[in-house]
This record gives structure tokens, C-alpha cells and sequence, in this order.
């Protein structure tokens, strides 16, 4: 099968340090292509892929010192996509909305998978517009927003077997994982790890638009003592992180689509805790992979028996529900299902 997978800029493919979307689309692309596929990757130019490379921007958008526009980068973008899209059997986009009124014109078919919130007002008249556009959701809880749109399947998050490895004896510390924002409660973490005594490691990523509220209201929480802030880290150092931990603490405040960071996580063996929020319940097993909360309440109570979890079962989990063998096979299965008719194409 003739694949296009169509990346954001933002990050290279796949991501140096942060980067969720992009990371998916490589571990994906790298894997369809090792199932003999022929995949064709519009990506920045620093990527790195088996795949053929088609180079959008000299390198990712965020590490490129002249800031360039996002919005015109990616105009352009699928301009040439849908230039070359007689060569494809088919388009799968991972860059939300933009390529909507080309796909509907176009006669290769095409789907979205949509990797972000989808419970903001503005979403629902524009998908209505769209009704017809096959998208893909990562869980089920994210298209709950949208139950009217063109739904294909949902498919969820899978990574390369040996890209963590197991580590059955933890270190003394909890780990926060991703990104400082409001919605991902940082503080909660930091609460969490200090009511158990428990040092607390943050591995995290400050947009420019969270910068105000890290120095407001973050940063001073950093100067405890049980308190160490990494800043961005890589998967070489994800990967020791990660499984050196008692746990990774993912105490969030919004409707999270997936959590990518809870299947790395599985992967080194390290349960999870977690509050009960978007997606957090289909990929979290309670009392299995890790502890799924309410309150600060709980989550304390969770984290001081979060010991009970046997790390070999999350591995176990992690390799029977979240590969990226089984990612790549759903996803040919759905476009399979979108070349035989069986999905509804765009029109």
C-alpha cells in the first residue's frame, strides 16, 4: 500500500526532547514501512525516517531561530500533498483541521487522526461543515465532543517493543513526566510527593504561552527540598527516569485524549497514578498498571501503596495493549476499511 503520513512541523519527527503527536507519527511510520508498506513521510527536514522524506521546512518550527509562521509553513504544506496525492492510495493527516476543504475535492481518500481536546465550542460547527471526513480518535472519551462526526475507528497510542526496557526494582522517588501547564497540575505532583516524604523528579517542557503561570506559580514550589526540576529530557534519559521511578505521578485537570507518557511508563514497569480525567480510565487498569484517583485525598493514599503494583504485570500490559505493531496493523486495517468503501470518504 502507497501511504502518506502527514506530520506538524512544530517538532522534527521524531521528536528530540518533548513531543507527542510527532513521536506517534514516527513510531507508525517506521513500523509500516517494516511491514513492506510504502510510505512517504511530509515532515521538517531534520527528520529521521526509513521512509521517503518529503522536507517541508528546513527543521522543526519550535528549534528554528527565525520563527518562522506555523500557519503559513503548514498552508504550504498541503498544497504539495495534494499535489503528489495521485501517488498515494492513501493520506493519513495528523494536523488537525487545515487540510479539510482540500481532502473533501481530492480523489485519493484521506483521514485524521485527531490527537488533541476536542471539547471546544468552535470544533463542533466546523466538523458539522465536515461531517463526512473520516477521522480517527485515540480514545473513546475524546470524540465524546463530537458523536456526529465521520468516526472510523479509534486507535490507540502503541510504541516500539524495545524502545524502554523493564526495570523491575525501582528507585526512591516519584516522576512527572511532560509538559507545566494548568491542566497537567504539576502541583498536585509536587503535593502528592511531599505529603509522602517521597523526592519528586519533574521532566517537563514550558511553552512560552505556560511561561507566566511556571514563574507564578510553579516555580517557587521548586525550592523544596524533595523538589528537582529537569526541564526537557530525551528517551536515553526518559528511559532511566521513567523506570527508576516508584511511579509516575499524571495527576491531571483536563480531558486528556491519551497520555502518552502512561504507556512509557508501562513500559519500563512503572505503575501509574492517576486522577480519573478524559482517557485515563481505558488505558489505565485500576489496582492493575497503577491507581486511578479523585481527589489529593486519595491520590496520597494511592501513592503510599502504589508498592502493591507488580511491575511485571505493567510491562506484561504494556506489551499485549500498547505495541506499535498493534497500532500500525489497526491502522492498515482502517485503511483498508476507507479504500473498500466500507468508511464514508469525504465528499
Amino acid at each position: 500500500m502507497k501511504i502518506a503520513q502527514v506530520a506538524p512541523l512544530i517538532e522534527r519527527v521524531p521528536p528530540e526532547t518533548y513531543g507527542g503527536t510527532e513521536r506517534v507519527v514516527s513510531y507508525l511510520t517506521e513500523a509500516l514501512a517494516a511491514q513492506g508498506h510504502e510510505v512517504t513521510l511530509f515532515a521538517s527536514g531534520d527528520s529521521l525516517t526509513r521512509a521517503t522524506l518529503q522536507p517541508m521546512s528546513r527543521r522543526s518550527l519550535r528549534g528554528d531561530p527565525t520563527r518562522p509562521d506555523w500557519l503559513m509553513r503548514h498552508v504550504m504544506m498541503v498544497d504539495r500533498v495534494f499535489e503528489q496525492a495521485p501517488a498515494f492510495d492513501v493520506i493519513h493527516f495528523h494536523i488537525d483541521f487545515l487540510h479539510y476543504p482540500l481532502a473533501r475535492r481530492a480523489a485519493t481518500p484521506s483521514l485524521t487522526t485527531m490527537h488533541g481536546r476536542l471539547d471546544l465550542p468552535e470544533l463542533r460547527p466546523l466538523h458539522e461543515h465536515f461531517r463526512t471526513h473520516p477521522l480517527v480518535s485515540i480514545s473513546e472519551h475524546q470524540r465524546q465532543p463530537l458523536p456526529e462526526a465521520n468516526w472510523c475507528a479509534t486507535v490507540q497510542h502503541g510504541l516500539p517493543r524495545d524502545l524502554y526496557r523493564f526495570h523491575g526494582q525501582p528507585g526512591d522517588y516519584f516522576v512527572f513526566l511532560g509538559r507545566i501547564s494548568p491542566e497537567k497540575r504539576v502541583d498536585r505532583a509536587i503535593e502528592i510527593a511531599i505529603a509522602c516524604g517521597v523526592p519528586l523528579r519533574i521532566a517537563a517542557k514550558v511553552d512560552p504561552v505556560d511561561r507566566a503561570y511556571f514563574e507564578h506559580d510553579i516555580a517557587p514550589r521548586l525550592e523544596h527540598p524533595l523538589v528537582r526540576f529537569l526541564g526537557e529530557v530525551g528517551d536515553r534519559e526518559k528511559n532511566e527516569l521513567l523506570g527508576k521511578a516508584r511511579a509516575l505521578l499524571f495527576p491531571i485537570d483536563w480531558p486528556e485524549p491519551f497520555g502518552l507518557v502512561m504507556i512509557e511508563a508501562f513500559a519500563c514497569g512503572t505503575p501509574v497514578l492517576a486522577y480519573r480525567c478524559g482517557s485515563v480510565p481505558e488505558v489505565l487498569d485500576d489496582g492493575v498498571t497503577g491507581f486511578i484517583v479523585d481527589d489529593q485525598a486519595g491520590a496520597v493514599h494511592a501513592a503510599r501503596r502504589i508498592g502493591t503494583i507488580d511491575r511485571r504485570r505493567c510491562r506484561a500490559e504494556f506489551e499485549r495493549r500498547f505495541t506499535v505493531e498493534r497500532m500500525a496493523s489497526c491502522y492498515v486495517e482502517v485503511y483498508q476499511s476507507l479504500l473498500d468503501g466500507h468508511c464514508r470518504r469525504s465528499s
